[in-house]
């Protein structure tokens, strides 16, 4: 793994690194491009600026690894408020949550994240959106799509995510590329070891575009999650290659990357989802997005750098 990406991951789970980024001054504002803020109404203002701008929306409350019941039905009232509000604000259509199992109980009891998150499912389907389970580290792969299993027989619309720098991942691709699957494949953002994962960047992406193509392929709906220019253009010329007409496939970014490219691709017809998190506990999510590329970083740094 890149030295640099290790050391990012590190401080990632560091208190006194925490304090430090959120105490600079100017960190906030720079953390406000990445995070639609702390509450339900900070994030529900944002999302309906990208909504005006043709953009779809993948809503995500940050909080993970929760260590007791309590906390993760307080997750679970969160989401419930959340969707309730779009709902009233006219935005379920075009915005739907995403859900980390760990949030809702996973590392406590399975079957307890299964039973949270068929809630959150059940409020979806009456607010008429749907829901999309975040993918951890490796240790959560088969848990996480055990209840994913579970979620689709009775709601075939809930998506999942795949990583493509897991080793596994072509395997899983192929079990999930069928009729009503959704599926996010992203490259993979945790610190994972060697023996289970892809460590080398490049071949990342050779396992990113062999993925592709068998979602593709398949009768599932791929949701493509990247920034990369060179794989955005791979991939437009697959889907071109499987036949694959506009809206039978999406791509996805992350909210306060490459906005004009986001525009850019929906201007010309595409399906594109921003990926938005909020919610108090922004400091790891953040550090995962700085260690996937060091232009993160490098825009963290700069935009930190021209506001203090």
């Amino acid at each position: 793994m890149n030295p640099l990406r290790s050391l990012i991951l590190a401080a990632a789970g560091s208190e006194v690194v925490r304090h430090l980024v959120a105490t600079t001054p100017g960190t906030s504002g720079v953390v406000e491009r990445f995070v639609a803020g702390n509450t339900i109404a900070d994030a529900v203002t944002r999302v309906a600026r990208l909504v005006d701008d043709g953009l779809w929306v993948t809503l995500d409350h940050l909080g993970e690894d929760v260590t007791e019941t309590g906390q993760a039905e307080r997750t679970v009232q969160t989401y419930l408020a959340l969707l309730d509000r779009l709902y009233a604000e006219g935005l379920a259509a075009r915005v739907e949550v995403g859900v980390k199992l760990s949030a809702l109980g996973l590392r406590l009891d399975e079957r307890l994240a299964l039973d949270n998150a068929y809630r959150v499912c059940a409020a979806a389907e009456q607010c008429g959106t749907t829901v999309t389970l975040d993918m951890e580290d490796h240790t959560t792969t088969d848990a996480t799509l055990r209840v994913l299993a579970e979620l689709r027989r009775t709601w075939p619309w809930v998506g999942g995510v795949l990583q493509a720098y897991l080793r596994r991942t072509e395997d899983d691709v192929r079990a999930l590329a069928v009729a009503d699957s959704r599926i996010r494949l992203c490259k993979g953002a945790y610190a994972e070891p060697e023996e289970v994962a892809f460590t080398r960047a490049h071949e990342v992406d050779l396992g990113y575009v062999r993925c592709a193509n068998s979602l593709l392929a398949g009768d599932g709906y791929p949701m493509f999650a990247t920034h990369d220019p060179r794989l955005i253009a791979i991939l437009a010329e697959r889907a071109r290659w499987y036949g694959r007409k506009q809206g039978s496939y999406e791509y996805q970014m992350l909210y306060g990357v490459r906005p004009d490219e986001q525009r850019r691709l929906a201007g010309e017809g595409e399906t594109v989802r921003v990926y938005v998190p909020f919610g108090e506990h922004w400091y790891p999510y953040l550090m995962r997005r700085l260690a996937e590329r060091p232009a993160n970083l490098m825009f963290f740094l700069r935009a930190l750098v021209s506001r203090s």
